[in-house]
């Protein structure tokens, strides 16, 4: 069993209004030492696969066919072992 951590976020070029909202309010709270926030989607997936190279290709299909836009999006995939259970 591996874990696969999937990353989506907007691709650089895309206009990113939840993140224009966020640095507003951050700003507004005094945090101008930041300069950019961008908003993402973080999701885990619990993958049945003999090997990490199998599951993140399994990972990459799901995010290719539903979990990520191609157009607006990109992502990154990390894969790891999951102990079994005790």
């Amino acid at each position: 069993m591996f874990k696969a951590v999937v990353s989506i976020r907007l691709r650089p070029s895309i206009l990113d209004p939840q993140g224009k909202a966020v640095m507003h309010a951050l700003s507004n709270l005094g945090f101008g030492a930041i300069a950019e926030a961008r908003i993402g989607k973080l999701i885990e997936l619990s993958v049945e696969a003999d090997s990490a190279e199998e599951a993140r290709s399994v990972a990459t299909s799901a995010c290719e066919k539903l979990l990520a836009n191609p157009v607006m999006e990109d992502f990154e995939i990390d894969v790891e072992a999951l102990e079994p259970a005790v």
